[in-house]
């Protein structure tokens, strides 16, 4: 069963287009990875899914309902928790008032943060006073990850979720996503550029070039060709 469903999606941005008739289905379960160089169309097919930027034309569908029809905030309410690309957590708030900010986003209006993320980042609970801004980059995406998580989402969105981290706390990252899609099944989409991390965390990917979908499969059958082509820099 299909969790989201995308159907021949443009998008224009001022006169140039950046997306060209994306189809993509992904599977209750599924941990897929987008992939392609830097300004390929990445980022911005993960921000016309959270409806942070408009989309020309085409469909996007989540768990059977319509997206295009909703506003942004009202996406995440649905079950998408979003990491955006270099992380965006408020430097100011604390650790705990950013995982509060996720809990406006839940639809049972739960007001406690769940035990779930403290026990995919115990380090989080120690520093629950502290203020963002003063975490290291490596916490700082955990707590990015936490404030996604605090919805408990049947979709988790990563964007670059490795960038200029350390390289423990890119394979701990690496194990809470595998530990979570097996224990939870929570469905992952994530934008990556390390091919290693890619192969490890996903069972699927997509190569998008130029804005157009250009191969997708099973990460198995990422073959050589395809790397040369569209991923070497």
């Amino acid at each position: 069963m299909n969790l989201l469903r995308i159907k021949g999606l443009n998008q224009s941005y001022g006169g140039s287009h950046t997306l060209w008739d994306i189809d993509l289905d992904i599977a209750v379960g599924t941990r897929l990875c987008l992939m392609g160089r830097n300004g390929m169309g990445k980022t911005t097919l993960l921000k016309c899914l959270m409806g942070l930027i408009p989309v020309s034309s085409g469909e996007i569908t989540f768990d059977g309902t319509d997206l295009r029809a909703l506003p942004a905030e009202s996406r995440a309410r649905l079950g998408i928790g979003y990491v955006p690309q270099g992380r965006e957590i408020f430097p100011q708030l604390t650790v705990e008032e950013n995982l509060q900010i996720g809990l406006g986003a839940r639809r049972d209006r739960q007001r406690n943060i769940p035990a779930r993320v403290f026990e995919l980042f115990p380090a989080l609970k120690q520093m629950l006073q502290r203020r963002g801004g003063d975490l290291s980059g490596g916490q700082q995406q955990q707590l990015a990850i936490g404030r996604a998580l605090v919805l408990e989402p049947k979709l988790l969105i990563l964007d670059e979720a490795t960038e200029g981290i350390q390289p423990n706390i890119v394979h701990e990252i690496g194990d809470i996503i595998l530990r979570l899609n097996e224990e939870t099944g929570v469905t992952v989409l994530l934008v990556e550029q390390k091919l290693p991390f890619a192969r490890r965390v996903a069972n699927e990917f997509r190569i998008l070039d130029k804005g157009r979908s250009v191969a997708g499969g099973a990460l198995s059958e990422l073959n050589d060709n395809d790397i040369r082509e569209h991923l070497t820099v």
